[in-house]
């Protein structure tokens, strides 16, 4: 099947403006972060989810805002406590005693998109109630299911589980979140410039809404056309199943260290956000790089390390990173 790229060029360049206009606009608001916006963008651009890690006070929650705040859609930001409960979530069953029959009440989880502030300070309960949007893109409310919207993005943030009142997500639901964004402290530079707009109240206000719901919409169906080539694809397969069977791939020192491998659906996200990462750069087509970039963000939180990896210090950050280097690249 031949591929004209000629006319997905076109397309990519035709769509990708609003790119520049996004990161203008969050630039007005954030101090760096150029990294988290961009795979927050592949994963709006992809129809996946995300989960931002880092500690408090790095703009994780306001950099959410403000890019919903870019979009004319509904937003919903959920702060995740021990004590909340699923019917927070998703809504529930109220009885009406004139009428004599119950009304649906629904929750804050029927948005466009859903920031849920420090997931990993919620009980079993609410993970088992959002793994069903997540995952299904519908929620449950007695014995009636209700779709979701078709724009429907959840980004998490959580705390390091080190932190006091923090819990591990569990795997099932690590599994959903096409990219998992570890952030850190800001460079000097930037945490300089950060305090003088905190010193002179000189920070904008949230910006405009500039893009429409319909226009992601169109603009994935774009991310989808984008070509990847057989060679790309075999590269893919080669890193994701080199998790689940190392000594057949070429790392028989990292099998003691990987107690489970990433799921085929680490295969297919890379495939998307690969994508999404060739859009962003206004290519048609994905070349290796993409997939080197954006690996780390997919795999991470997919492979899980084995008793001798956390005993030795080995983290699945220094895992993906070897796989990426001796894994031949076409």
């Amino acid at each position: 099947m031949t591929v004209d790229i000629a006319s997905i060029t076109e397309d990519v360049r035709r769509e990708s403006a609003f790119v520049q206009q996004i990161t203008a606009a969050i630039e007005t608001v954030i101090v760096g972060q150029k990294y988290l916006l961009e795979r927050i963008l592949v994963a709006l651009l992809t129809n996946g989810h995300i989960l931002i890690e880092g500690v408090p006070g790095l703009a994780k929650t306001k950099i959410v805002k403000s890019l919903a705040s870019l979009i004319d859609a509904r937003f919903q930001r959920i702060q995740f406590t021990p004590d909340l409960l699923p019917a927070d979530l998703i809504g529930t069953l109220i009885y009406n005693p004139r009428e004599g029959a119950f009304a649906t009440r629904k929750g804050p989880i029927f948005a466009n998109i859903v920031l849920a502030d420090e997931i990993n300070r919620a009980p079993a309960k609410v993970h088992s109630a959002l793994l069903e949007a997540m995952e299904e893109r519908q929620v449950t409310i007695g014995d009636t299911s209700h779709p979701l919207e078709q724009l429907f993005l959840v980004l998490a943030t959580q705390n390091p589980i080190e932190q006091e009142g923090t819990y591990p997500l569990p795997e099932a639901q690590m599994d959903r979140f096409m990219l998992k964004i570890v952030i850190t402290y800001p460079a000097r530079e930037e945490e300089q410039q950060i305090m003088r707009r905190a010193a002179t109240a000189d920070f904008a206000a949230l910006p405009a809404a500039r893009v429409h719901p319909d226009d992601i919409l169109r603009i994935r169906a774009v991310v989808t056309s984008i070509h990847l080539d057989e060679k790309i694809e075999k590269y893919i397969l080669d890193l994701v199943l080199a998790t689940r069977e190392p000594t057949r791939y070429g790392f028989a020192d990292l099998a003691r260290h990987i107690a489970y491998g990433a799921s085929p659906r680490a295969s297919i996200n890379l495939m998307l956000a690969s994508r999404g990462m060739a859009f962003l750069r206004g290519r048609a087509y994905v070349v290796p790089q993409d997939v080197k970039d954006i690996a780390p963000d997919v795999l991470r939180h997919r492979i899980i390390q084995s008793y001798e990896a956390d005993v030795e210090g080995v983290t699945t950050d220094a895992i993906v990173q070897r796989l990426l280097t001796d894994t031949e690249v076409p």
